[in-house]
């Protein structure tokens, strides 16, 4: 199982592709100006204390205030309040907690009103970006994420990651990590520290301590609401997330990028670092790698899948609902059974990848092909729960109804990912479409423009449809173009255009205007 990461950089976005043997199974996307990202810690000012939801609305700075609940709050409330207080005024302190006073926990099942009140100081932590009309949401219980271990503030647990199955390997970690660990803190070991040594885990751990001094010395001369430690770029993150010895490739087509990937790739795994290259090809990136083409397929209304069969992903204010059809696959089974579970197990399959591909959360509701025998059911709950452990959003998939309705429900973090595949109809609805000879004939009396202005050579980019239109037959309109003006024109095909769109290029891969 290869993977690989394609990132492409333009001047203010930086778009993010993994694919798995080839096919797109995650895209992501990081702006400049997205300054509520989930792992984001403030020094905000609580707004108002509602004792009817049991939580705050806190000011960090967004048009809408964050929702703070009162279970987020963390059971060490009053000694994080405590701290910042303390820190706040410039007095000295310990930014290590060895010294400093713990207060009593919170009570489970307290009140929000008895925690907080309005005006207070208080450090959170997003934990969901906004959505929709909806603010952040916030955590008080705060916590660092590197690359082996997660850095817990005003704790003292150890926690072992679920998915390391070896209890020697656990028990192992579990000494290793409270051998260093200082007081006052907490620490979480992430599944990736498998194997690790106790030198590994320790500079994970003495980066992380370095991060949260530093996010304390700014506490002193900080405004209300600030940001005072941002999560790293979206390429590190990302790699540290998810990188392991099955990636084969990491791709970058900006140099400055490219450089902080593979001085971040040297640090994490020296040995792969030969994986990470500059694209400094003259086709874009995404079309190189087929990923505009997967773009242009994967999402949309209906996703066709292999053998015929189809799903159908409808959205509403509560939740998702994903129809699956066989297509024209329904005579290809000696029986109605074989062919439901057969169109069912690719559903599955392709399911598991669309919630990662869009980031789709919340309930999900998945009407797949009735099965009358239950062995065939369970074959298709284990199957799309097989599909669904690499997907690092938290899940849970219960078994089907007795409607034979699969229920998901999705840790939604971050707004969908919604990209819009429909163009403009070239077929003449409405005054201002095109037919495709239309969009021919203006690319021809544009063409002729350019020729009159004596350039060397020229490329023209365009829709593939257009692409094939100018180039296919005999003779074809770029020979007679040729044959009138003597001068040959490079076609280029491109995926990300719309149907209408089309650009010349000089030889120097200037545009022509």
């Amino acid at each position: 199982m290869d993977k690989e990461l394609i990132i492409r950089s333009s001047s203010d976005i930086v778009d993010f592709a993994l694919l798995k043997d080839g096919k797109l199974i995650e895209l992501h996307k990081e702006e400049e100006d997205n300054n509520f990202a989930v792992g984001d810690v403030f020094i905000a000012k609580i707004r108002k204390a509602v004792p009817g939801l049991n939580a705050a609305f806190v000011n960090v700075g967004y048009e809408k205030d964050a929702f703070l609940h009162y279970h987020d709050l963390g059971p060490q409330l009053p000694s994080l309040l405590k701290f910042v207080k303390r820190v706040s005024t410039g007095k000295p302190t310990d930014y290590l907690l060895k010294n400093f006073q713990f207060e009593k926990d919170i009570d489970k099942n307290g009140s929000i009103a008895d925690a907080l009140k309005s005006n207070q100081s208080i450090l959170v932590q997003i934990v969901k970006e906004p959505i929709s009309t909806k603010g952040p949401r916030i955590s008080s219980e705060l916590s660092i994420a590197g690359r082996y271990i997660v850095l817990v503030p005003f704790s003292d647990r150890i926690s072992i990651s679920q998915k390391i199955e070896s209890k020697e390997e656990k028990d192992r970690l579990k000494r290793l990590v409270k051998s260093i660990t200082p007081k006052g803190f907490g620490v979480i070991v992430r599944t990736v520290a498998e194997g690790k040594k106790v030198a590994e885990l320790d500079s994970d751990l003495q980066n992380l301590l370095n991060r949260w001094t530093a996010m304390c010395k700014k506490l002193n001369k900080a405004h209300h609401p600030s940001k005072v430690l941002g999560e790293m770029n979206k390429a590190s993150s990302i790699l540290r997330d998810i990188f392991n010895d099955s990636f084969s490739s990491i791709v970058v087509d900006d140099e400055e990028l490219y450089s902080q990937v593979k001085d971040y790739v040297h640090q994490i795994a020296p040995k792969k670092e030969s994986i990470v290259k500059l694209h400094q090809n003259g086709v874009p990136i995404f079309e190189k790698y087929g990923i505009e083409r997967q773009i242009k397929t994967s999402f949309g209304r209906t996703v066709s899948m292999a053998k015929g069969a189809y799903i159908v992903i409808e959205h509403t204010e509560a939740l998702h609902v994903i129809d699956v059809n066989s297509g024209n696959r329904s005579n290809k089974e000696k029986n109605q059974e074989d062919t439901a579970l057969e169109v069912n197990l690719i559903s599955a399959s392709e399911i598991a990848r669309q919630l990662r591909l869009r980031d789709m959360g919340g309930i999900i509701v998945i009407d797949f092909i009735d099965m009358s025998n239950a062995e065939n059911r369970k074959k298709l709950y284990n199957h799309l729960r097989d599909e669904m452990k690499d997907d690092k959003a938290k899940h849970k998939i219960l078994p089907p109804s007795k409607f034979g309705l699969v229920q998901i429900t999705r840790q939604r973090v971050r707004p969908e990912r919604n990209i819009e595949t429909k163009e403009e109809n070239p077929n003449g609805i409405g005054e201002d479409i095109e037919a495709p000879i239309k969009v021919v004939q203006r690319i021809t009396q544009d063409m002729e423009r350019i020729f009159k202005k004596d350039y060397k050579k020229v490329t023209l980019n365009t829709h593939p449809f257009i692409a094939a239109f100018l180039t296919k037959g005999f003779p074809s309109i770029r020979s007679k173009w040729f044959l009138e003006h003597k001068k040959w024109v490079k076609i280029q095909p491109r995926d990300a255009y719309t149907y209408l769109e089309y650009h010349f290029y000089d030889k120097n891969g200037d545009k022509i205007n």
